[in-house]
């Protein structure tokens, strides 16, 4: 595969419709983005090409920022999709919103090209019913910043073409990825459920005066946090004993929380018009100028932890059994 010669759409340049856009353009692909708000045609170049100049200072960049944006048309027009292979939708968590934006895309797209959602809250099998070639349909569910990190869920709805699927698995380790193909659709897909699960138990755990926020994101650092880079649940079992695990569950899983409501702490918030660092309202005090900070701060941890994962992949140990073969022999 060869992303220079596969054009691709982005409608949608919120944060992550932008972040994505820029990891797109630096795997290589040429990219129209459409902003379906004209707000953000003011916004969308100023963010990718803050984007671009800290992958430059960070040494991810092989050419020089403008290099890319020649790569880069941004519009209001839908027609200039019509020759994009992929179109993924970055739009908000509307049902209504995404199929007029559905209807726009397959009014000029082939009838090959792909469609693929950024959603992360509305099964992909929901979201092919509004529109009329749902084989081509497929779930692309990334995370914030899109440009940094390895994480990315293919999903199939119930009538993806998996075909379809495998081959977009199969491209975006050109974006930097490690995947996860989701054969089976799931409300959540897989990362959404393991982590909503934990932020459940963190909001019971505050609310009955267990521990506090801090106490609890304390521990999420020094625990999860210190391993989870490195590998995922089942092979930090592997790596730490299965059995007391086995042990464990038989005691704990019974008083977990199973609340199906929305925390009281998150809607008192939410309810007050709190977007955490967005407006310096949420779970902790900001001033306006700590909220700044703390948005600088993640970007520069992005970048520090992608150099330290990328010093990991997936196969890490598979590697390091082929050189130890080659040396042997």
């Amino acid at each position: 595969m060869n992303p220079e010669k596969i054009p691709v759409g982005v409608v949608g340049l919120g944060l992550m419709g932008c972040s994505i856009t820029t990891c797109l353009l630096l795997s290589g692909h040429p990219v129209v983005a459409v902003a379906p708000l004209s707000v953000d045609m003011e916004t969308a170049e100023t963010r990718i090409r803050e984007h671009l100049a800290k992958a430059f200072q960070e040494g991810m960049l092989t050419k020089s920022p403008d290099s890319y944006l020649q790569q880069l048309l941004i519009t209001e027009d839908y027609n200039l999709l019509k020759n994009s292979r992929v179109v993924m939708e970055c739009t908000l968590e509307n049902i209504a919103i995404k199929k007029s934006v559905y209807d726009r895309i397959e009014a000029v797209v082939a009838e090959d090209a792909l469609i693929t959602s950024n959603t992360s809250a509305i099964p992909i099998s929901i979201l092919q019913r509004e529109v009329q070639l749902p084989a081509r349909f497929v779930g692309l569910h990334w995370s914030e910043p899109s440009h940094t990190t390895r994480f990315l869920e293919i999903i199939c709805g119930d009538l993806s073409d998996i075909a379809a699927a495998e081959w977009l698995y199969e491209l975006s380790h050109l974006w930097g990825k490690e995947p996860t193909l989701v054969r089976k659709d799931i409300r959540g897909f897989i990362t959404n459920r393991l982590m909503y699960a934990m932020y459940r138990e963190a909001f019971n755990l505050v609310e009955n005066g267990y521990a506090t926020v801090e106490d609890v994101d304390r521990a999420c650092r020094n625990n999860a946090g210190y391993w989870m880079t490195l590998v995922g649940v089942f092979r930090w079992m592997d790596l730490t004993g299965v059995p007391a695990y086995h042990t464990v569950m038989k005691d704990l899983f019974p008083t977990l929380s199973n609340q199906t409501e929305v925390p009281k702490l998150i809607d008192d918030i939410v309810k007050a018009g709190g977007k955490g660092v967005l407006n310096a309202q949420g779970f902790y005090d900001y001033t306006p100028e700590e909220a700044k900070l703390w948005k600088e701060t993640y970007e520069e941890f992005s970048y520090d932890i992608r150099r330290l994962a990328l010093k990991y992949p997936a196969d890490v140990v598979k590697k390091k059994l082929a050189t130890d073969e080659e040396a042997a022999g």
